[in-house]
């Protein structure tokens, strides 16, 4: 199942992603929360996840280092505040350097996932909000739409190679 996804800017200050997937929601929430899972679609297509640490729990965070086909590395955190499996969660999400020092010239956002299952599909919607519309737009500039629609692209085709 590969389509793209539902990109919208619901306010000056959010970014939301709604994507639907074959596949119950316990398994689009291992997806989203195991590292076994996420090193093998994060990133856009051609990119790898050769850092992937998750300690899955409120406080605690992903860590992540994606990396491009030039092998130049971009790393991201988000740390989880919210849980309630398997349905929702949020985090704060934020650029960092190899080490997992958070870059402080990049926007910071605050992020939902929501996930919900009917007749076999799992729609995830994802909730990103900015401090300011600037740095909401800033993301955007970045390509996230495109960058996010090729993730979850690959996402797609990993669950169709687990059946």
């Amino acid at each position: 199942m590969t389509a793209e996804g539902e990109f919208s800017t619901p306010s000056d200050t959010e970014i939301q992603f709604v994507r639907a997937f074959a596949g119950d929601i316990a398994q689009l929430w291992a997806m989203w929360t195991q590292a076994e899972h996420l090193r093998q679609w994060w990133g856009p297509i051609g990119w790898t996840a050769p850092v992937c640490e998750v300690d899955f729990r409120p406080g605690g965070a992903w860590f992540y280092c994606m990396q491009d086909p030039g092998g130049n590395r971009y790393c991201g955190k988000m740390v989880y505040e919210e849980i309630d499996a398997p349905r929702r969660f949020t985090a704060k999400d934020v650029f960092t350097d190899e080490e997992g020092n958070v870059n402080t010239d990049m926007p910071e956002g605050h992020v939902s996932f929501t996930f919900a299952e009917a007749d076999a599909i799992t729609t995830v919607t994802s909730v990103s909000r900015y401090a300011s519309k600037e740095l909401r737009d800033r993301i955007i500039e970045m390509g996230v739409e495109a960058g996010l629609n090729q993730t979850l692209d690959r996402l797609a085709n990993y669950l169709a190679s687990l059946d």
